[in-house]
């Protein structure tokens, strides 16, 4: 009888054992999907967030590559050369305000502002109004003060009365700086684009730059920050007040409610960090983005590949040459009657004399290969 109630009390025991055994296993095996689960769902979330940020930066590097190519082009216009060297102010407002008009009805650029400067920073002309003609900029435009030194073409988000795209070109005539045209565009046109796609973007400038934003006193603002695009998605608003903005600024991303948001830092001309772009993107999007597969950018018709050269040959558009105004000299050159060259040939050589040796072989190299041949194939 004590061995048969033994037996039970360790049955009894040995399946409780068990009991708990299986119990634990099963505890370990759902803790350890789970973690695997979150884990999965963590990476798939860094590798989406970090394709969407690496497509927008090759969008935004072409935003700023494109205006730039505009107005490199603009400021070789000849009537506004005219206009400068004339002083003509009206002449010049007169030019500018058609040529914005004309961009704003044929092509995509609906927010185009142009303005030209004299060689001290100030207003000669712009194209959105008259009246404004001699007042200083240099004293609320900071990216403007590496110009005075280098006068290369710069392009970027910079500060100002608002935060914009600007690109500014030295205008040159016969080797002499004459002033600066500037071509504006604001962000709004870029966040369009964005949201197109499944994007909603808040560009966000540090609040500490508002003492000279004096048409961004009224903007919104979150996290001491000034909402700066003026077509953000106002529902999304409340979601971001309620993000913890320190772990998103440690990561870089957070996933909140449906929503994935990123943050990519914004740097000025310069390389100054003057705030940080967020970006918003649905669950929708994000199943969107990790299917595709096509190689065309989703910022412009071009592919990736394309628009990546574009921005490596934008450190150096003009070649060997230091300017578009000496590329073009050495190239007209030849075409010139002999009588038409003398003056021409002169500041070339006074030109070509601060290049190096390097710079100076590279051109002849570029111009060989370019030579037509004439003569009879034997």
């Amino acid at each position: 009888m004590s061995q048969q109630i033994e037996k039970k009390s360790f049955n009894h025991l040995f399946n409780k054992i068990a009991l708990y055994t299986i119990f634990t296993l099963l505890v370990v095996l759902f803790a350890s999907i789970f973690f695997f689960v979150k884990n999965d769902k963590e990476e798939r979330l860094i590798n989406l967030g970090d394709h969407v940020i690496e497509k927008f930066r090759t969008g935004l590097d072409y935003e700023k590559v494109d205006l730039l190519s505009l107005s490199m082009a603009l400021s070789e216009d000849g009537e506004l050369k005219s206009a400068l060297i004339a002083d003509n102010e009206t002449m010049g407002y007169q030019i500018l305000s058609s040529l914005s008009e004309r961009f704003k009805k044929y092509t995509h650029l609906k927010s185009l502002r142009i303005q030209v400067l004299t060689p001290e920073f100030f207003i000669f002309a712009r194209s959105w109004n008259e009246g404004f003609e001699g007042m200083p900029l240099w004293w609320f435009r900071d990216d403007l003060d590496e110009l005075r030194h280098n006068n290369e073409p710069k392009v970027g988000m910079e500060t100002g009365r608002l935060l914009t795209f600007k690109a500014t070109i030295p205008i040159t005539s016969a080797g002499k700086l004459v002033g600066y045209l500037e071509v504006i565009k604001i962000i709004d046109e870029f966040a369009f684009k964005l949201r197109k796609k499944g994007i909603e973007l808040f560009t966000l400038m540090d609040e500490k730059h508002l003492e000279n934003a004096e048409l961004m006193q009224d903007f919104p603002m979150v996290h001491d920050c000034v909402i700066s695009n003026q077509n953000f998605n106002q529902q999304l608003l409340p979601k971001i007040e309620m993000l913890n903005w320190d772990d998103l600024l440690i990561k870089n991303y957070v996933y909140k409610e449906g929503l994935l948001f990123l943050n990519e830092p914004m740097y000025n001309g310069k390389g100054e960090q003057i705030g940080l772009y967020l970006l918003v993107v649905s669950d929708d999007a994000l199943k969107r983005f990790e299917t595709e597969t096509e190689e065309v950018s989703f910022f412009t018709q071009f592919s990736d590949e394309d628009i990546k050269k574009v921005v490596n040959a934008w450190g150096n558009p003009h070649g060997s040459f230091r300017n578009s105004y000496d590329k073009k000299l050495i190239e007209i050159l030849p075409k010139l009657r002999q009588e038409d060259k003398i003056e021409l040939e002169r500041e070339a050589k006074s030109i070509l004399k601060n290049y190096s040796k390097e710079e100076l072989i590279d051109m002849v190299l570029s111009q060989k290969h370019k030579e037509i041949k004439v003569g009879e194939v034997k």
